[in-house]
């Protein structure tokens, strides 16, 4: 930072800023908490010596607030992975089973909305496909904070639903499945190369709401590369130009978490481990009918309170999967 170009290539400079910040951001958090620590303690044992109670009280406060600081920097310690600092983009997928799969999408899409709010997290969807009748088939939205992606990162899987369907009129119970891609949101990583002679790109007309200009005009964009077959699309945008760096940063995310999953799936061959890294794995069930549960399969985390969940309520799951992949401790998938 101190070379006198630094900032004549403004992309870079951004990036190796904001590699600073995630470098140095834990140490600075960290000697912040040491001397909070020792003002604590000196303050309680003041208290102590003088017994005051009112004193010791108003520390024992003081004590739960930072007892609750340290485990949130201990969270944010855990992600270790390469991109966990970045933004994410996520993307739901409706399984088999018609409507009623659709609408789960629907209801997933809900949940992560009202999660990222909770987290002051900025959210925004960036391409979606109705159902025909109800739901979505497909969702993408943006998530923008801090370790969005080291976050979201647990939530990759099939996340299967139970419940009574307000679609069938016999009111019988219904299983639907829905699976949750997520991928960094990475505008520029040099590790990540990308020739235009391996890609296809494809315009068409723009489906859904946007009027009559997103319905007239070939502003969507349909990206396939070709060494992997990994396809793109975006349509949020009026302009083809903006579709297109939003399917670009898709494509870069993607290439991103194919190079991560090759590099495990490496890592479990010459540790004797098989595990399924593919799409199929069952990770969490949601309980509507007879009994309201949510659990997930790979950490034995649940919960009872099924509309908290779905009001954004799930940052235990997240944190319980953090936790124990730390530890080696996860479950497998689509266990019971």
């Amino acid at each position: 930072m101190a070379e006198p170009d630094f900032w004549s290539d403004s992309a870079r400079a951004e990036r190796i800023t904001k590699r600073l910040r995630t470098v140095s951001g834990p140490l600075q958090q960290y000697h912040t908490l040491v001397a909070a620590m020792q003002e604590w303690t000196e303050l309680v044992e003041l208290a102590t010596l003088e017994e005051d109670s009112r004193m010791l009280q108003e520390q024992l406060t003081e004590g739960l607030k930072m007892k609750e600081i340290l485990r949130q920097f201990e969270l944010t310690l855990v992600l270790r992975g390469p991109y966990d600092h970045e933004d994410a983009i996520a993307t739901l997928h409706a399984g088999a089973g018609g409507t009623e799969a659709q609408d789960w999408v629907q209801m997933l899409l809900r949940m992560y909305l009202r999660w990222a709010e909770r987290r002051g997290f900025r959210a925004d969807i960036i391409d979606q496909l109705p159902g025909e009748e109800a739901g979505l088939k497909s969702v993408t939205i943006e998530v923008r904070g801090e370790n969005a992606f080291g976050f979201l990162r647990p939530e990759r899987g099939v996340h299967r639903l139970v419940r009574i369907s307000p679609f069938d009129a016999s009111g019988r119970r219904h299983t639907s499945f829905a699976s949750v891609e997520v991928i960094p949101d990475l505008e520029a990583d040099e590790t990540i190369e990308i020739r235009p002679d391996d890609l296809k790109v494809d315009t068409y007309r723009a489906s859904g709401a946007g009027g009559q200009h997103i319905n007239k005009t070939e502003s969507a964009i349909r990206i396939t590369h070709l060494p992997t077959g990994i396809v793109v699309t975006c349509q949020s945008e009026r302009s083809q130009h903006s579709n297109r760096e939003t399917a670009m940063k898709m494509l870069r995310g993607k290439l991103a978490e194919l190079k991560e999953r090759e590099w495990e799936q490496h890592m479990a061959e010459v540790r004797g481990v098989q595990s399924d890294i593919g799409w199929g794995s069952q990770i969490r069930s949601y309980v509507f009918q007879p009994y309201t549960i949510v659990r997930d399969h790979r950490t034995r985390f649940e919960m009872g309170n099924v509309q908290a969940v779905m009001n954004g309520d799930i940052d235990g799951f997240i944190e319980a999967y953090l936790q124990a992949e730390a530890k080696g401790a996860l479950m497998p998938e689509d266990s019971d």
